[in-house]
């Protein structure tokens, strides 16, 4: 007789036929015999219940096969009936489509929707706001290997450094952002949102650091004090986070000046290094260069131009008032949107602010606003009004709100950094925050790959056995345990070799959510690949989040219904841990 056969498809009727079909090729009988040495069989009740079910005699899993030696009774973990595995081939033949994949591998993913942390009603919002670098203007790719190569060079003929650095070329998909960077030991790495760094994703130049010479670096465990992390703007005093999409560049220059002088055995100081490499890049920025760049090949640079216009004229449209703020300079920002939205931009917004020095902008209340004429020269008289058709340079939040009148929730504004644009603007004033995270368009791909969902299904099912296996001290138990671990861990580099072979998701560490992923859920009530993700929804519409369950809510979680597995062990087998 053979067991049924995918565990997968236990509660799918559907499914039946694809269950006859794979029967034969399981490796699962009906035998009654189970190792004397499982602490359940003492309970004679329940060792008459063992007898009747099934057990393991070949143990397969779906991507390696180390655990087949293992003749493993899975009978006392009590998986409900039709909870047996098909490991030999259950995994690698289910066809992509199947409804066999659980409820928590979403197909629907895409980067066209609009996810909500916090409940937002869009017919409250009466005012919308936009930051213009990465929210307004979306840039291409390309931008951060002329960032990075004019760093570089800056690295070489002002701060003298070796010119051998020079033939280090750029490396689109090295780093993602979200990192941490440890100044002190020149060692970049992905921090959960428990100040834990993820084993596997510390760097040394552009070799990975093993997880034991991590753990004596830093005190025996993979814990970052919160006195050393990162502060509120993500800027700490012995590590900084690198929340801004112009950073990537910069934690790559980093990462290729630490490799040459650890490669060719050069002394150096970390933190004169660190130093270097951001006033290097600065120097891109303040010397103009970007600027310059982006104004000479607009159609080059400038992503979703036209659905731009469309979100402006769709608002405008409907009666909205806009405004704009940034950090950027007006020649640089007027080229833009001329570009994207036509020589008549400044009528679509209330209110536009220049060169904010945001985050200082929402915090200080110091700098008062100047006007600009049309040529961008600065007018010296004192504003008493901001005037829609106007340019205005500085100022502060504090006059901002004075003038304007525009508080509370009917305010949304948009923006890419969590920091500089959002977090004030949600903790201190109560506004509607959206952050912009063109990485959606990567990360949603990803997820809603049929490999993604098998891997991560199976990742979650043997998680599951785990921890209902752990309470059992026999030896032949904890063996499987051992094999089993060993595949968990695997099936983790292998889920974040999914999205970036160094350093994975943006959003996740292993299970839990990344630094920078706790940050997005707690600085944005909203939060989408582009802004053209309006396009797709009525301005009545309301943003509902899902319900995110609790840890003691578990019974509720979709993987523990598809796995079959409880949260917590039966009462009975805890008892065996005394």
């Amino acid at each position: 007789m053979v067991a049924s056969c995918c565990w997968l498809c236990f509660s799918s009727k559907s499914a039946s036929n694809y269950r006859v079909k794979h029967a034969k090729t399981c490796a699962i009988s009906l035998a009654p015999a189970v190792s004397t040495s499982s602490p359940l069989e003492q309970d004679s009740s329940m060792h008459a219940e063992v007898q009747t079910q099934p057990r393991l005699q070949t143990l397969l899993s779906p991507h390696n096969y180390r655990a087949s030696a293992f003749l493993f009774p899975l009978s006392h973990l009590r998986l409900p009936d039709m909870f047996y595995l098909k490991l030999s081939h259950g995994f690698s033949s289910i066809p992509p489509g199947s409804d066999l994949i659980p409820p928590g591998a979403c197909k629907s993913l895409n980067s066209t929707v609009i996810y909500a942390n916090n409940e937002v009603n869009l017919s409250e919002v009466d005012i919308y706001g936009f930051d213009y670098d990465y929210t307004l203007a979306q840039y291409s790719s390309t931008l951060n290997t002329l960032i990075y190569n004019t760093a570089r060079s800056f690295l070489v003929e002002h701060f003298k450094y070796p010119k051998d650095i020079g033939k280090y070329d750029y490396i689109p998909n090295f780093a993602v952002r979200g990192l941490h960077y440890d100044i002190q030991k020149g060692l970049l790495m992905k921090i959960d949102a428990f100040h834990y760094i993820e084993p596997g994703t510390v760097y040394r130049g552009l070799s990975p650091v093993p997880d034991e010479e991590v753990l004596q670096l830093y005190g025996g465990t993979f814990h970052v004090p919160l006195q050393q992390d990162s502060g509120f703007y993500g800027k700490g005093p012995k590590v900084k986070q690198f929340m801004d999409i112009f950073s990537i560049p910069e934690m790559t220059l980093l990462a290729v000046a630490n490799d040459f002088f650890n490669t060719n055995d050069i002394d150096y100081d970390p933190v004169h290094l660190f130093k270097d490499v951001s006033e290097a890049i600065g120097m891109v920025h303040l010397k103009g260069f970007m600027y310059k760049w982006v104004m000479q090949d607009l159609d080059k640079f400038i992503l979703r131009a036209k659905e731009t216009d469309s979100v402006l004229h769709r608002l405008v449209g409907h009666g909205k008032k806009l405004f704009l703020i940034t950090n950027s300079p007006f020649s640089f920002v007027d080229k833009g949107m001329t570009h994207m939205v036509g020589q008549n931009w400044r009528d679509f917004f209330d209110v536009v602010i220049v060169q904010a020095d945001k985050p200082h902008f929402f915090t200080d209340c110091i700098k008062p606003f100047r006007r600009l004429d049309g040529n961008g020269d600065l007018q010296w008289e004192k504003i008493n009004s901001l005037d829609k058709g106007q340019i205005y340079k500085q100022g502060n939040l504090f006059d901002f709100l004075r003038l304007t009148g525009w508080r509370g929730s009917k305010v949304l504004y948009f923006g890419d950094h969590l920091y500089s644009d959002l977090a004030d603007l949600m903790l201190r004033h109560g506004w509607r925050t959206a952050a912009i995270v063109p990485e959606l368009d990567h990360e949603t791909k990803v997820v809603s790959a049929h490999q993604y969902a098998v891997t991560l299904t199976w990742l979650q099912a043997l998680t599951g056995l785990m921890e209902r296996l752990q309470v059992h001290r026999d030896p032949r138990s904890k063996k499987v345990f051992d094999e089993w671990q060993k595949e968990r861990e695997e099936l983790r580099v292998m889920t974040k070799n999914l999205f970036n072979p160094q350093f994975g998701s943006i959003f996740r560490t292993c299970h839990n959510p990344t630094y920078f992923s706790r940050r997005l859920s707690r600085f944005s009530d909203i939060y989408m690949a582009s802004l053209s993700c309006l396009l797709n929804y009525d301005l009545s519409y309301t943003f509902y989040p899902r319900r995110t369950p609790l840890q003691h809510e578990a019974p509720l979680w979709m993987d523990q219904l598809c796995t079959g597995c409880m949260k917590t062990p039966h009462l009975e087998d805890m008892s065996h841990i005394r």
